[in-house]
């Protein structure tokens, strides 16, 4: 993944000499792409169809000129508000004006913060934007990207990752760190997060759904005993062990609007994105989000909160997978599903906190292989210890070469592929680069993700490995490196 601010706000490249070199040294030691968020703040930022695409022309034509791919984000999100935000890019200006005027364009929380991230599901066919919808503003965007980089389609840009939500991600921004309303209430890991239903639309939508089932009674707000942003699931009545008003009847209709609600919308996200790129030659994906704290309590509440009606068997809820839905509508698409967390242990968190990302990453791949869509990986935190590659090597490998076991779940299938975070100055430090360079090495040779037509290793990289020391660099104690990160 290229930096956040690879084009700066104001449309410029940013360091492009450096930018050439450092795609280079990736071309040489094998790597084969790299992925870029293309932002709706930059792009569109001077006005409604007023498309500045030069810097991203300039960066696609250092890319392509160091013989690497390119994945592209269509970032309708800002950036600013979550972990790993170094910049801020806000959404245009005309969209943010348009919020002003209507306050419910955007995701609200129960105390009434207006999230600026990005907008509202439920706003996706109001016509709020200079005489278009969201939709439409999508789409058109989308239009200006495929006419000026038509050339480019299905050779060097490779794939189209549609942003969702919040960081790209199709998933309700329940879990913000509010850098752009510091006075507001902050999320802070591992909270449960907050549900994100109370806009105008949400509210009359679940009104009517409410209505439809015959209980008017749950269409007026919320859940009232949800807790907040940082509360642990057991001091809610909503989310706690045992009794939990989720695994009600109640719970059962709002958990699973709610959830519907996400899916129809990268449904629609989907087809309008096919029906641009549909015969391109590139490949599609939508990205979800890894939320691995309090996987292992039976409610899974930091999932239910960011819309992923995924949980356990209770006394009146049935087990759900919450990711199947998500992998349904990608085998509709022909879309792949990007997750994260390929780097985690459950060992990596806290007990008490209850993660589960060795079992979260499981579940989601065994869905994906249900329905024979293609599952592509992330690392959550950016990591150069030994531990962490040998995890993402271990993963992206998968389990035997058996098709009818991959769908009954029993085995795992090698993933698709797999994007690193982050191209930074870190990288390019000595010991770092080189243990990245042995890294990408092993991925060719232990799994056959990387393209072997890009990039070679020659025979002297363990000698020159040993000359710049990294054994002794990079093969730190996990736990020391985790402690490192986590501060």
């Amino acid at each position: 993944m290229l930096p956040l601010n690879v084009v700066t706000n104001d449309g410029k490249v940013h360091e492009p000499d450096a930018l050439a070199s450092g795609l280079m040294s990736l071309k040489d030691i094998g790597v084969e792409g790299v992925m870029i968020d293309v932002w709706w703040g930059i792009v569109e930022r001077e006005g409604p169809r007023k498309y500045d695409w030069g810097a991203y022309e300039e960066v696609i034509g250092l890319i392509k000129a160091a013989g690497l791919k390119v994945q592209a984000v269509m970032s309708f999100h800002a950036c600013g508000a979550n972990v790993g935000d170094v910049l801020e890019i806000p959404l245009p200006d005309w969209v943010l004006e348009a919020g002003e005027e209507d306050p419910d364009l955007f995701f609200t929380d129960q105390h009434g913060y207006r999230n600026p991230e990005c907008i509202s599901l439920w706003a996706d066919n109001a016509r709020t934007l200079a005489g278009r919808t969201p939709l439409e503003a999508y789409k058109d965007f989308m239009l200006s990207f495929k006419m000026t980089f038509q050339k480019e389609l299905g050779s060097t840009l490779t794939e189209i990752s549609v942003g969702c939500g919040p960081c790209g991600e199709l998933r309700y921004p329940a879990y913000p760190e509010n850098k752009f309303a510091q006075n507001s209430s902050q999320w802070r890991f591992p909270g449960i997060g907050e549900f994100q239903c109370y806009d105008k639309r949400a509210l009359v939508a679940m009104a009517r759904a409410a209505s439809k089932v015959g209980h008017i009674e749950w269409g007026g707000n919320g859940p009232h005993d949800a807790g907040g942003y940082c509360n642990l699931p057991a001091e809610t009545g909503f989310f706690r062990y045992e009794g939990g008003s989720w695994d009600t009847e109640y719970g059962l209709f709002f958990l699973s609007w709610y959830s519907e609600q996400l899916v129809r919308h990268g449904d629609d996200m989907l087809a309008t994105a096919k029906s641009v790129f549909g015969n391109t030659g590139v490949q599609l994906a939508i990205k979800c989000a890894g939320v691995h704290w309090w996987y292992k309590v039976k409610s899974h509440p930091a999932e239910l909160t960011a819309g992923y009606f995924n949980c356990r068997s209770g006394r009146v809820v049935p087990e759900q997978d919450g990711y199947a839905p998500i992998a349904k509508i990608c085998q509709k698409y022909g879309a792949r599903l990007n997750f994260t967390c390929v780097e985690m242990r459950d060992a990596d968190h806290p007990w008490f906190y209850h993660c589960g990302p060795e079992g979260l990453l499981r579940q989601i791949r065994a869905a994906c292989a249900r329905y024979d869509v293609q599952f592509a990986g992330e690392n959550a935190l950016c990591r150069f210890d030994q531990d962490a590659f040998n995890k993402i090597i271990a993963n992206c490998a998968g389990e035997g070469n058996d098709e009818d076991a991959w769908r009954r779940g029993d085995m795992l299938p090698p993933m698709a592929c797999f994007t690193f975070l982050r191209y930074k100055a870190d990288l390019f430090s000595p010991a770092a680069f080189g243990s990245f360079k042995r890294f990408v090495k092993r991925m060719r040779d232990e799994t056959g993700l990387v393209d072997t037509s890009v990039g070679t290793v020659d025979d002297e990289d363990e000698d020159e490995l040993k000359s710049i020391g990294v054994e002794y660099a990079v093969d730190v104690p996990a736990s020391e490196s985790r402690v490192q990160l986590e501060l």
